[in-house]
């Protein structure tokens, strides 16, 4: 290492220590770089240990921490019917799930104008570091045809769960209850781009697949600088498996590889990989090719895993309003392990998820019949000022079909995310997800009507519900209920249902003549929104079209909890988490902001190589002049050519809506004397 700070030490002044500073600004970094590259000569390789792609050996005591295939830590005592795996009993979760999630076709967006970034960032980060194993026991949740608030059928009778297996060793007695298998390791390291295992990474790797990944080439396999298809290599039979879902499922060759199998589960996900794609092969193309592929390539990898890690710790938490205790350094007596309490209930956020996402392209690149293919596909058009389209990419089109993203350009996905607020953290989850998951619009139908509207006749003909699925699989992981988590992470309990959601009431109104006196919870006025407002809080018309941030219903979410589960002791952890109320300032509510700050502290300071801990970060920046600090807007300037002027520095914040004129009530009072359309 001398002749690295030889080399140093012959840089302008303040070079040293701009370079050596977490808190270094971008210019001056980039100053220093050049000034490296220029006086330094040839760049010099340097020895480091590489992190393992499985998380073993990061804790040097207790290797195994972390490691992938590792099971998931628990905060409290495993609730199990029978004290050793059996799933409790409870309310349907398909009946809370129409009465509780059910957005009745009003979704909310961020009130604090958080953009899609949030939710797409936090999906990514979650395929990272944990991936529960499935088993084979079947557990589906009855489907009721007949309930009144029932506005989906099902052919199938019932809605598809399978248990997670049983962790060996586990589930032999009430001692000793069912516990879950992580199948990935439990450190943001961005495996959701390389993987965990040597044979997966050396597929994806340019040059030969044979078996010796230690000859692979630098480069990710990009070809036209997106993720490959399994069939790049010739036989995609022996390409990595990947999850396939809906159309994608009848056709595999189609699917995308990544570091994670579920890299094909959404186009924003599918994009934000192909972008960190894009990054290493860039940093590889700025490193001397005086050092060998392997070297390479492990600089790049320890840069992009960096470069997760920071843009999670100083972007994406602070704008969900989640603040952490001082980083004290790294601490060998923290397992970095996911527990599964956040891994099954505080880290899913399904209820962000959009409806769809809208993007704007030049019209002169998409002609009638490549609109009119996208149009199969569910995706619309609508012309915009400048020569410019809208296009409209419900999230029913975008699940399982990569193929859109060169269709419709990296760039203009990207910034789709930043253009428009995500929906709010709230109980409610758009029926994309909560009806027709992964769903193919039936034969005749049309796709872009279906995804419009989910309930059509004759669109779908089952259903799948992703916050049933929360509810049934917190169940089947024996998660403690409501109260019990809260006291596992050192909150009070709360004792009625208007502590839960902090309003005023949890009775049925008993003069509203559209809500019955008796068994009012069976009818479905009591999901009427009666009253809506914008960013601003000003009223917004029901019906209108104009994005609301909160809304009033005939009955209060208090009610219908109380009348589903009768006692707060009874409540399903999720579902009780989903409905607290979100102090100033942040996105959470008081049990799902305590459980993200537990495990984003664990995983910080159980991280040997966490960036603000690692060295070889700084070697990598004074040899070659390269840094991880990058923000996120950064890396869709660089890697996603979206142009800087007028794009954000921080994405994560959607622009600020206009202020409406008084004049814009009465315009909205017309607009919804049209037929209703969803929200977006």
């Amino acid at each position: 290492m001398r002749d690295g700070r030889d080399r140093l030490r012959r840089l302008p002044t303040g070079c040293g220590r701009a370079l050596a500073q977490p808190t270094a600004g971008l210019l001056a970094l980039l100053v220093c770089a050049l000034a490296l590259g220029v006086a330094a000569g040839p760049a010099l390789a340097f020895a480091f240990e590489a992190e393992s792609l499985d998380g073993s050996a990061n804790n040097l005591s207790h290797p195994a921490w972390g490691e992938a295939g590792s099971p998931y830590l628990r905060l409290a005592p495993a609730r199990y019917g029978d004290g050793v795996g059996t799933m409790v009993s409870g309310p349907n979760p398909r009946y809370v799930s129409n009465r509780i999630f059910n957005p009745r076709g009003q979704d909310l967006f961020s009130p604090r104008n958080l953009s899609q970034w949030v939710w797409v960032w936090g999906q990514y980060v979650d395929h990272s570091i944990g991936h529960a194993l499935e088993g084979s026991e079947e557990a589906s949740i009855p489907f009721d045809s007949s309930d009144p608030l029932e506005s989906f059928s099902d052919t199938l009778g019932s809605i598809p769960f399978t248990r997670n297996a049983i962790a060996p060793g586990t589930g032999s007695g009430p001692g000793n209850p069912r516990r879950q298998i992580n199948q990935v390791p439990s450190f943001i390291d961005n495996s959701s781009l390389y993987g965990s295992s040597p044979a997966r990474l050396e597929w994806m790797r340019e040059g030969p697949d044979n078996g010796e990944p230690s000859k692979a080439g630098s480069h990710l396999l990009l070809p036209g600088k997106f993720l490959p298809q399994a069939s790049a290599r010739g036989n995609p039979s022996t390409a990595p498996p990947m999850v396939t879902e809906g159309a994608l499922a009848a056709a595999p060759q189609n699917a995308v590889v990544a570091g994670d199998v579920r890299a094909n589960e959404n186009v924003q996900l599918t994009a934000l990989t192909t972008l960190f794609a894009r990054e290493h092969n860039r940093i590889v193309s700025q490193l001397p090719r005086s050092l060998s592929n392997e070297e390479q390539f492990q600089i790049a990898r320890r840069i992009v895993a960096a470069e997760e890690q920071y843009i999670t710790y100083t972007e994406f938490l602070p704008a969900v309003g989640v603040t952490l205790a001082p980083y004290g350094g790294y601490d060998p007596n923290v397992d970095p392990e996911l527990s599964d309490e956040f891994a099954t209930v505080g880290f899913r956020a399904h209820s962000m998820v959009n409806g769809a996402e809208h993007v704007e392209v030049k019209a002169s690149a998409f002609g009638s019949a490549k609109l009119a293919g996208l149009e199969a596909l569910g995706v619309t058009s609508a012309p915009a000022p400048k020569h410019m389209l809208v296009l409209t990419i419900p999230q029913g089109a975008s699940f399982y079909d990569p193929g859109l993203i060169p269709a419709i350009g990296l760039a203009p996905i990207l910034k789709g995310l930043t253009d428009e607020p995500g929906y709010a953290n709230d109980e409610q989850i758009d029926d994309s997800l909560r009806s027709v998951l992964f769903e193919i619009p039936a034969a005749g139908s049309e796709p872009a009507s279906c995804f419009e509207e989910a309930a059509t006749p004759n669109c779908f003909s089952a259903v799948e519900d992703l916050g049933a699925a929360d509810v049934q699989r917190g169940r089947d992981n024996g998660i403690p209920a409501y109260n019990e988590l809260r006291e596992a992470v050192g909150l009070a309990p709360q004792h009625t249902f208007t502590e839960v959601t902090g309003e005023a009431s949890e009775q049925f109104p008993t003069e509203d003549p559209l809500i019955p006196p008796s068994n009012a919870i069976e009818d479905p006025h009591i999901l009427d929104v009666t009253s809506l407002r914008n960013f601003y809080g000003e009223p917004v018309l029901p019906g209108s079209g104009e994005r609301a941030v909160s809304e009033t219903r005939r009955t209060t979410l208090a009610a219908r909890l109380k009348a589903i589960y009768g006692s707060v002791e009874d409540l399903d952890a999720f579902v009780g988490m989903m409905s607290e109320p979100h102090p100033p300032g942040s996105e959470l509510g008081e049990l799902q902001s305590a459980l993200w700050r537990k495990q984003f502290e664990a995983l910080r300071d159980g991280d040997r190589f966490f960036y603000a801990n690692d060295p070889v970060l700084h070697e990598i920046a004074v040899n070659y002049g390269i840094t991880y600090r990058h923000s996120l807007s950064e890396l869709i300037e660089i890697d996603g050519k979206v142009s800087k002027r007028g794009y954000p520095a921080d994405v994560f914040l959607a622009p600020e809506p206009k202020h409406r004129p008084a004049q814009a009530l009465r315009r909205s009072e017309r607009r919804a004397r049209r037929p209703a359309r969803r929200h977006g």
